[in-house]
């Protein structure tokens, strides 16, 4: 039997896994999206690939683009958008990122979510898919 979370496992973390995850989304993360859906996003340097796998560890259904390789700089991105966004990730946002612990961050997230309202309350009344 495989200990690979399948798509109806819930996103569980350790207090240190949120701590870091939040750190990281507070310090290089980027709440936004490209006009259609609403997406998280962290671009870091190479040297950060452990890091980079660490996220894709506890976040199996996220995305990891590159390396990339171009205009003298070498980098990953890490991407959690529909599914993961919604049903994986933003439950733990909205439970951990206060005003009181970072402002900045938290106005971006509330603006990614004002934003995108109706495509994440949509992606949140579709069930879990199982495969």
């Amino acid at each position: 039997m495989s200990d690979d979370p399948t798509p109806t496992d819930p996103v569980v973390l350790s207090d240190f896994d949120r701590g870091v995850l939040i750190g990281l989304l507070i310090g290089e993360g980027s709440f936004g999206g490209d006009g259609r859906q609403p997406q998280v996003t962290v671009r870091m340097h190479t040297r950060h690939a452990a890091l980079f796998h660490w996220l894709m560890g506890r976040f199996p259904r996220s995305r990891l683009y590159g390396p990339y390789h171009h205009g003298g700089r070498s980098y990953y991105q890490w991407m959690a958008r529909g599914e993961v966004l919604v049903h994986d990730l933003l439950p733990i946002l909205e439970a951990q990122l206060s005003p009181e612990l970072d402002g900045h961050a938290h106005d971006r997230l509330q603006m990614m979510l004002a934003r995108y309202d109706a495509v994440i309350a949509r992606e949140r009344s579709r069930p879990v898919r199982t495969s």
